[in-house]
C-alpha cells in the first residue's frame, strides 16, 4: 500500500502522531486502526449537510428519501434540528434516487458513518452560524472542532505574524484579473457576481435562460464561464454572439476570477452561486447576499439554510427559468437589497469575530493543536 510505504519509508523518522484525513476516505480509518495511529477526520462540507448524511439510516427507515422524485416538497422529520423547514428536495443530492437500494446512497452512508470511529472530527464552520446543528452532531462525535471559515482563519493567523493581509489562492484555473479593473468603474453594490464553481456544468438551454434572466433584470453582472462549463461544447466560444454583444455595456465575462477579491470588492452586491460550501463561506465572510442554484451533493442543503435559516439569500434550486432568474436577481439587487445586505453584513461580523483571537474558531483551533500534542509519544 502506497500510504504505508510513504509513511514508514525511514526507520529514523519520528513516530507518526496522528493522521488527519478527508472525511470520506474510510480506508484511512482501516489503516489507522491497523497501525494503532490516532485518526482525525476533516469534513469539508457544512455541518448541516454532514448531519444530514449521518442521519441517512434514519431517513431510509422513516421513508423520507425521495424515490423517483416523489414527495419532494414534503418536510422531513428524521434530522433533529431541521424539522419543520427541510424538504426532501433539500437533502443532499445523493438522497435523490430511483431505488432505495441505490449504491450511491449506501456508499455515502457507509463512508460518512466511518467518521464516528475517529478520535476527533474537524469542521470548516463556526459556532455562531451552525451551533445548534453542531450540538446535535456532538452527541455522536463528542470531540468535534469547528475552526472555520478556514480561508479567513488562515489569513487572520498569518496577519498576526506578518502584519499583512495576504491574498491567497488555491484555484485550479488561471485567474483573469481584468475583471477587477472593470469593477473599479462600477457603482457600489451594483454588480451581481455569477459563478458556479469549478465542477458545475450547464446545458446550452440553461446557459441561455441564465443569460436572458440576467439581461432582462437590467443589472450589471460579472459572469465566470469556465471553458468546460457547457455540457458537450467548447465553452465561452459557444455563447451566442448577439447576446454577448448586446450586454457589453453592463456585463463582463471571464474564464475564472479571483473570487475572494471579487466578493470583497465594493461594487459587488450579490452572488449567484452553486452554493458549494467554500463559496458559501467566502460570500458570508464578505457580507454578500446569495442567490443559490445548487448543483449536487451538500449544495442542496446549504442553499436551504442560506434562504430559510440564515436568511441571507434566496434559493432557486430545481429550476432554470429566465423569468424566475430575473425576479430573484431584482429581489436581491433592488427590491429587498437593503434587507439582505444588512443581514449578510451582520453574519459577516460574526464570521470575522470567530477567527480573531478569543473567537470560537480561534480557540477551537488552539484546542485542536493542544489535543494533538497530547498524542505525542
Amino acid at each position: 500500500m502506497m500510504l504505508e510505504k510513504n509513511l514508514f519509508a525511514s526507520e529514523s523518522r519520528r513516530p507518526i502522531t496522528c493522521i488527519i484525513a478527508d472525511g470520506v476516505l474510510s480506508f484511512a480509518g482501516d489503516f489507522s486502526e491497523e497501525k494503532g495511529i490516532p485518526l482525525i477526520y476533516f469534513s469539508t462540507i457544512s455541518a448541516c449537510s454532514f448531519w444530514a448524511y449521518l442521519r441517512i439510516p434514519e431517513l431510509i427507515e422513516a421513508g423520507e428519501i425521495s424515490v423517483k422524485g416523489i414527495g419532494m416538497d414534503q418536510i422531513e422529520k428524521s434530522v433533529p434540528g431541521m424539522e419543520g423547514f427541510l424538504r426532501y428536495r433539500d437533502l443532499p443530492s445523493f438522497c435523490r434516487v430511483n431505488n432505495i437500494n441505490d449504491p450511491k446512497l449506501h456508499t455515502v452512508n457507509s463512508e460518512t458513518s466511518q467518521t464516528t470511529r475517529a478520535q476527533a472530527v474537524i469542521l470548516n464552520t463556526f459556532e455562531d452560524i451552525e451551533g445548534p446543528i453542531v450540538s446535535h452532531i456532538r452527541k455522536h462525535i463528542p470531540r468535534l472542532f469547528t475552526i472555520g471559515p478556514n480561508h479567513s482563519h488562515l489569513k487572520s493567523r498569518l496577519a498576526e505574524k506578518t502584519a499583512e493581509n495576504s491574498v491567497l489562492s488555491a484555484s485550479f484555473w488561471a485567474e483573469d484579473r481584468s475583471c477587477l479593473d472593470w469593477f473599479n468603474a462600477q457603482p457600489p453594490k451594483s454588480v451581481i457576481y455569477v459563478s458556479f464553481g469549478s465542477i458545475t456544468v450547464v446545458s446550452r438551454e440553461q446557459l441561455l435562460e441564465f443569460w436572458h434572466g440576467l439581461v432582462n433584470s437590467g443589472q450589471r453582472f460579472l459572469w465566470v464561464m469556465r471553458p468546460d462549463s457547457i455540457v458537450g461544447e467548447g465553452g465561452q466560444s459557444q455563447i451566442p454572439k448577439e447576446l454577448e454583444e448586446s450586454t457589453k455595456a453592463r456585463g463582463y465575462m471571464v474564464g475564472w476570477a479571483p473570487q475572494e477579491e471579487v466578493l470583497n470588492h465594493e461594487a459587488v452586491g450579490g452572488f449567484l452561486t452553486h452554493c458549494g460550501w467554500n463559496s458559501t463561506l467566502e460570500s458570508i465572510v464578505a457580507g454578500v447576499p446569495m442567490i443559490c442554484w445548487p448543483y449536487f451533493a451538500d449544495q442542496t442543503t446549504n442553499s436551504r439554510f442560506v434562504s430559510e435559516v440564515w436568511k441571507i439569500g434566496l434559493d432557486m434550486k430545481d429550476t432554470c427559468d429566465r423569468e424566475i432568474i430575473e425576479k430573484v436577481v431584482r429581489e436581491i439587487m433592488e427590491e429587498r437589497k437593503e434587507e439582505f445586505l444588512e443581514r449578510a453584513e451582520n453574519m459577516a461580523i460574526l464570521a470575522r469575530k470567530a477567527v480573531r483571537e478569543g473567537g470560537s474558531s480561534y480557540c477551537n483551533l488552539d484546542a485542536l493543536i493542544d489535543y494533538i500534542k497530547t498524542m505525542i509519544i
